[in-house]
């Protein structure tokens, strides 16, 4: 697909679609999951890898079939278009605030606008200095204030996936369910992470993927050591840590959800181009072992 703003699909962007379809239906034919796999832009910038067009260059290079990053104004987010333009990958997610305190800002609809056509999530999390972490009494605002987003991205055919991020108002799976269901739109959903749950849940998978999956537009994973609780525990290369992240892998596909897999690697220190060698190595060692169950 092509990326650069307001500018008519080319033909690099049809072979991209072509050769990705090929890639989902191998995928598919053995067992193993067929979403794309891509990484967020939290681990792909390091002191040689400043730039969108050096971070782009390393995930394609990597097998990574395109970025999430967060955006950081239009001349960035125009930066991001034209290097994913280049390398024929694709931006999966824009990671976008949406304050309950200012409402949905210009900036934001600005923002939103630009996604028109690139099939890119309005990626958002929720936050305000007025309402606790996972209550219900800023609902109201927040449900208008979804509803006002979800309107607006729709008029550009853009999906918003909800963010469940730790210590904001939406910071669980189950809280960012109860605001779509009550927003009422199509165009709404939700994300299920991986460190995020583990951080404020972490108990029962089955349950929260079951609440998600209704609403499921996008999951994210990561390493992780069973019953870490900062950070460094929580958020780890794929192949390392003894969480396993197999079962997670297998009740997606048991929902039957074909929507894009994000890379989290939130605070790893390190070079970016090792660390997510790293991740990559454990995806497809993830996807071996998924390929060799009994479907």
């Amino acid at each position: 697909m092509n990326h650069t703003l307001r500018i008519t699909i080319g033909t690099s962007g049809t072979l991209l679609q072509v050769g990705m379809g090929l890639c989902l239906l191998a995928a598919g034919a053995l067992g193993a999951l067929a979403n794309p796999f891509f990484a967020m832009d939290t681990g792909t910038r390091d002191a040689t890898h400043k730039t969108p067009a050096e971070q782009v260059a390393l995930i394609k290079q990597l097998g990574f079939a395109g970025v999430g990053p967060i955006y950081h104004g239009m001349d960035d987010l125009k930066q991001w278009c034209a290097a994913l333009d280049q390398q024929g990958l694709k931006m999966f997610a824009l990671y976008l605030n949406l304050n309950l305190d200012t409402g949905v800002t210009p900036q934001l609809k600005e923002a939103v606008t630009a996604l028109k056509g690139h099939d890119t999530f309005a990626w958002v999390f929720v936050t305000t200095k007025k309402f606790k972490p996972s209550a219900t009494d800023g609902d109201e605002i927040a449900v208008a204030a979804l509803r006002e987003l979800a309107d607006f991205a729709a008029a550009s055919g853009v999906k918003v996936a909800l963010y469940p991020h730790t210590g904001q108002y939406a910071q669980r799976v189950e809280d960012c369910v109860r605001l779509i269901e009550k927003a009422d739109r199509k165009n709404l959903g939700v994300t299920f992470n991986l460190c995020h749950w583990l951080k404020v849940d972490g108990k029962d998978l089955a349950a929260t993927l079951k609440c998600a999956a209704p609403h499921l537009f996008c999951v994210t994973v990561n390493g992780a050591d069973t019953g870490g609780t900062d950070w460094k525990k929580l958020i780890q290369p794929l192949d390392v840590g003894t969480y396993d992240v197999l079962p997670l892998l297998q009740t997606i596909k048991t929902h039957n959800f074909t929507g894009p897999v994000g890379l989290q690697h939130f605070g790893i220190k390190g070079e970016v181009a090792v660390n997510l060698k790293h991740s990559m190595d454990g995806w497809k060692k993830l996807q071996e072992r998924l390929g060799a169950e009994k479907n």
